[in-house]
């Protein structure tokens, strides 16, 4: 795996992880930020043939 696979895949988890928060602590607003950084990744990572599963 090269550095760019490995450093989206690990900033998706990390999004993914920070969703959870955010929706646990009923904070509707960085919900979104983090779900709108999220699918941004995830674009990113379709665009480069990158493959994630979605846990969020």
């Amino acid at each position: 795996m090269d550095a760019f696979t490995a450093g989206i895949l690990q900033r998706i988890r990390n999004t993914e992880a920070d969703l959870v928060r955010a929706r646990e602590a009923g904070d509707e607003l960085l919900a979104e930020v983090e779900l709108a950084e999220l699918e941004d990744l995830q674009r990113l990572a379709d665009e480069h043939g990158v493959r994630y599963r979605v846990s969020a």
